[in-house]
């Protein structure tokens, strides 16, 4: 049942416990995940009494592990061996509209089982040696984890109340374990959702980003959208939904659209920021959209608008401000060239261009183009994909032959500069901008030799001499 790692851990804490005389119990995730043969590394200890005098011994016997102690909640931790270990006295909390913190007070077994979020996370097994490894489970948890639901304990109203962030977690549950959210549960989160807007920002993207990590991240973006939560707090995802008609033209639904498009990236990769690409490549389409007579409905530039969106949305979103927010910038901008590269003919010219601007994520980028055919016919489908195993067929020829992905023009700044005695000005920026621009469109090759004569072939135009 146990692996020998968590079975020498939790041997160690009965010792102590029986030693000690105190009731002490595993409870939450780690008992869920043991029950669903699900791998855990982090076991919550539950004492009844004090649990950071346990954790102290424990680390002590355990080779003398650095406790941490957090005195406000009377709670204490460890790591050993790739395993965090975290003890918690007994306790019941009660909660002020205003703050999803709670008030702590000493408290049973039964009172600590009352105050965890789900059925699921409430079970615990006994550690002491009278009724070892005996499951206390008093709201049917069991039964939940065998039905595949996630459910309170609580009123779910009263639940959700207490801590909004809880909303988010029943349907990261719902979404990682293939489960369903039972149905007075799911009314007690639609009845609560502006309550989350008293949770952090952080502590809601942490959330929602274990929700895109999910086998189907669509399932929770269901949910999320089903309950009302995913307006609370990305409004714009939601501004993809519906059809519009004008003279019976109507457009695709562009938020089921971008789900299945998210579903068909991450099944290919598990990469967190790849999946933010494929959930905000058509994120600019509701600004964009337009109705054409004759052409129907457009959504020109939505690329350009989606990459600026991008910046914005992860500010406010409180996501990395860095490279990986670069990176989905990128990606959104670029989203639409394999599509228009697979129909328009595949040139060496063109093909050169994508691979420099997509640089080393050109093949993420295939992939979320190859995602983004979500057409109903088949056919379409099929000629699309044949076009694109092309496109990458000559991505592998041209890159194979010109090594374009990241490449430094063959002639610096620098050596312009001192070929024709430049201080730095436009006219060095005209020389290596065209000698690139002659690599890309395969006037000449990518090699320092042709670069130069090109060089000066630039710089005759200019009227500049050596």
């Amino acid at each position: 049942m146990f692996t020998p790692l968590q079975k020498q851990i939790l041997d160690t804490l009965a010792g102590i416990a029986d030693e000690q005389q105190v009731k002490l119990f595993v409870i939450g995730g780690f008992v869920r995940d043991l029950l669903l043969k699900r791998p855990s590394k982090d076991i919550d200890i539950l004492a009844l009494g004090d649990g950071v005098a346990i954790a102290r011994e424990a680390a002590r016997r355990l080779g003398n592990a650095r406790v941490s102690i957090f005195k406000t909640y009377g709670t204490a931790m460890f790591k050993y061996k790739g395993m965090e270990i975290e003890f918690v006295g007994a306790r019941k909390e009660s909660y002020s509209p205003e703050s999803r913190k709670p008030s702590v007070e000493p408290g049973t077994l039964e009172d600590d089982q009352l105050r965890r979020d789900f059925t699921i996370n409430a079970l615990a097994l006994s550690l002491n040696r009278d009724d070892r490894e005996q499951l206390v489970d008093p709201f049917n948890g069991l039964q939940d984890l065998h039905d595949g639901v996630i459910r309170t304990p609580l009123d779910p109203r009263v639940t959700f109340s207490d801590d909004p962030l809880r909303m988010m977690r029943a349907i990261r549950f719902a979404t990682r374990l293939a489960f369903r959210v039972d149905p007075v549960t799911f009314e007690g989160i639609k009845a609560n959702r502006e309550r989350l807007a008293i949770v952090s920002g952080e502590r809601v993207i942490d959330e929602f980003n274990k929700i895109m990590l999910a086998p189907r991240p669509s399932v929770g973006l269901k949910l999320l959208d089903e309950s009302g939560l995913l307006e609370t707090f990305f409004p714009e995802l939601t501004a993809l939904k519906g059809v519009e008609q004008v003279e019976g033209i109507g457009h695709k639904d562009n938020f089921y659209h971008t789900l299945a498009v998210l579903d068909g990236v991450s099944t290919r990769s598990e990469d967190l920021w790849l999946r933010w690409a494929a959930l905000l490549h058509d994120i600019a389409k509701p600004v964009t959209k337009r109705f054409v007579e004759g052409q129907g409905w457009t959504f020109h530039g939505h690329n350009h608008v989606g990459e600026r969106m991008v910046e914005r949305l992860f500010r406010r979103l409180k996501l990395p401000m860095n490279e990986k927010m670069k990176y989905v910038q990128k990606l959104v901008f670029l989203h639409m060239r394999p599509i228009v590269l697979s129909e328009e003919g595949v040139t060496d010219s063109a093909v050169r261009r994508l691979l420099f601007d997509a640089g080393d994520d050109i093949d993420d980028l295939m992939l979320l183009a190859e995602a983004d055919i979500t057409s109903k016919n088949e056919e379409k489908v099929k000629r699309y994909l044949a076009n694109f195993r092309i496109v990458r067929r000559k991505l592998k020829e041209v890159e194979e032959k010109d090594a374009i992905r990241n490449f430094q023009p063959p002639v610096s700044g620098e050596e312009i500069m001192e070929t024709f005695h430049l201080p730095p000005c436009k006219q060095v920026g005209e020389i290596k901008n065209a000698i690139k621009e002659a690599i890309l469109d395969g006037i000449i090759g990518n090699n320092p030799d042709e670069a130069r004569e090109y060089m000066f072939t630039v710089a005759g135009r200019l009227n500049l001499a050596p």
